[in-house]
């Protein structure tokens, strides 16, 4: 009986489990399209600011995203990190 019950926490646990947040300086389309509530436009439009503008400080820097807003950034809360910056060629100024 201890097994079935194990067994079935087991199933549970891995069918529920964490998933890990996409990271918006390094994700690619496709891992940003996994994100619950970013389809294809708004995948392209984060990698699109992330291409002009550098990697992102924030997750609350998508605001500056256009179709982002305080209320969609929240829903993305959880799924959604920035993490290790990629470097992007150009040397910052050390003083």
């Amino acid at each position: 009986m201890k097994q079935i019950v194990s067994g079935i926490i087991l199933f549970f646990g891995l069918m529920f489990g964490a998933h890990a947040a996409v990271d918006l300086n390094t994700a690619t389309q496709s891992e940003l399209e996994s994100v619950k509530g970013l389809g294809p436009a708004k995948a392209q439009a984060i990698i699109a600011y992330r291409d002009k503008n550098g990697p992102f400080k924030s997750v609350d820097e998508l605001d500056r995203i256009k179709g982002f807003g305080k209320a969609s950034i929240k829903r993305l809360e959880g799924q959604i990190t920035v993490g290790a910056a990629k470097p992007t060629g150009k040397a910052e100024k050390s003083n």
